[in-house]
């Protein structure tokens, strides 16, 4: 992640109040929204929409994340988006185009795979987490980050005409894993079973839409968003359903499940010293036990490839890393030729063969967390040495 981009000065003296028709608002807070810190998770249509809108509003610190370069089909959906801004990365140009509609605005891009490259600290610096996202895979991971780090987030989806907004929030209601059906989630089960040679096309979203459905939803996203930075009460756990066709909308409650996985808190947190390139695995399985007992263990916030397994000629060789990040010519077997099948885990017990590896070594990512369990017993653990270069000026004291 690249540092903070310059911050300008915000409002000129003398000037009119560019933030004054806002404040006519009888219970409007603008030096909240300026100490906001918003995450957002997108830079689509979607994203340039939600990007734009908060830029007006004048939230005054912002993340945006995205794995994606531009393309010359964004320009007709993506408002901050210009011709001459084609093979740029949409993060970084989302956040440049941010900061020019509002020079007092704090910026930070990220270029990566949010689901498995920005840490779970990210999600604990953010007030609110807003989605433009394109698939499934990446909303699940976001959900459960952002359930993980007890924030609320805000889901968008469009496709052709119509849209969904969606607020999840920690406690209240369903999230998005509740709305999950069993076709759902067969799809996610196809991504993930696939092979690694075709598993980033399955991946890849296009979705037909267009720039004024991309702009109604997001503006429905951000409207929560405001409401939920000012104390008013917003749809936890609701979905509002929107057909472009009719004009009509209509709100959705979905049911909260007891026995959703993804509801689980990692708390309370304590804040290491160290980075994910500090410590050894064993270290840090030492510290944990330390705290919790000796039978206690690590669980990882995703899973990571250890190993891939040629099961043809049964070649298996140690490979680390998220199962993203598996080079396609890992993917087949040096030996045999044959495709092989990645070996994961999220689990540290003290029995691995790569203890004196360090996290970042087996693809954590910075500023991330890891959980310590002993039977009914948890704690949480953040890389706090990782906050300045993950977050830049932007992390303040936050959380």
């Amino acid at each position: 992640m690249d540092d903070l981009l310059k911050v300008a000065p915000g409002d000129l003296p003398g000037a009119e109040d560019r933030f004054d028709r806002l404040r006519r608002i009888r219970w409007w807070r603008q030096d909240r929204l300026r100490e906001a810190r918003v995450l957002v998770v997108g830079a689509g249509a979607l994203g340039n929409e939600i990007v734009k809108n908060l830029a007006l509003l004048g939230v005054g610190n912002l993340l945006i994340a995205d794995r994606d370069n531009i393309e010359n089909s964004n320009l007709s959906r993506s408002v901050l988006f210009r011709e001459g801004d084609n093979g740029k990365r949409k993060s970084e140009v989302a956040a440049r185009e941010a900061q020019e509609l509002f020079p007092g605005m704090r910026v930070q891009w990220f270029h990566g795979n949010a689901a498995t490259a920005l840490g779970l600290g990210v999600y604990r610096w953010a007030d609110i987490v807003i989605g433009g996202l394109d698939n499934r895979e990446t909303r699940l991971a976001v959900n459960a980050s952002a359930l993980r780090a007890g924030v609320p987030w805000v889901d968008g989806a469009i496709e052709e005409l119509n849209g969904v907004m969606r607020f999840f929030a920690p406690g209240e209601g369903a999230c998005y894993e509740c709305t999950m059906n069993e076709a759902d989630w067969q799809m996610v089960h196809r991504r993930r079973a696939c092979s690694l040679l075709t598993r980033e096309e399955m991946l890849g979203g296009r979705v037909p839409t267009t720039p004024t459905t991309a702009s109604i939803v997001a503006g429905m996203q951000v409207q929560e968003a405001v409401k939920y930075l000012h104390g008013l009460p917003v749809l936890a756990g609701k979905g509002v359903q929107f057909n472009g066709h009719t004009h009509d909308t209509y709100v959705i409650e979905y049911a909260r499940k007891a026995d959703c996985p993804a509801h689980e808190a990692w708390d309370p947190v304590v804040e290491l010293p160290w980075g994910t390139a500090d410590p050894t695995l064993g270290e840090l399985l030492s510290r944990v036990q330390g705290d919790l007992g000796a039978g206690a263990h690590i669980e990882l916030a995703q899973e990571f490839v250890v190993a891939l397994d040629c099961g043809a000629c049964g070649k298996k060789d140690a490979f680390f890393g998220p199962l993203d990040g598996v080079p396609e010519e890992k993917a087949t077997c040096p030996g045999c030729g044959g495709l092989r099948a990645p070996e994961l885990t999220h689990v540290v017990r003290g029995e691995e063969p790569f203890l004196d590896l360090c996290p970042a070594e087996i693809g954590v990512p910075p500023y991330d967390l890891v959980l310590g369990r002993a039977g009914e017993r948890k704690r949480a653990y953040a890389f706090a040495g990782d906050r300045e270069a993950a977050l830049g000026a932007a992390g303040g004291n936050g959380r």
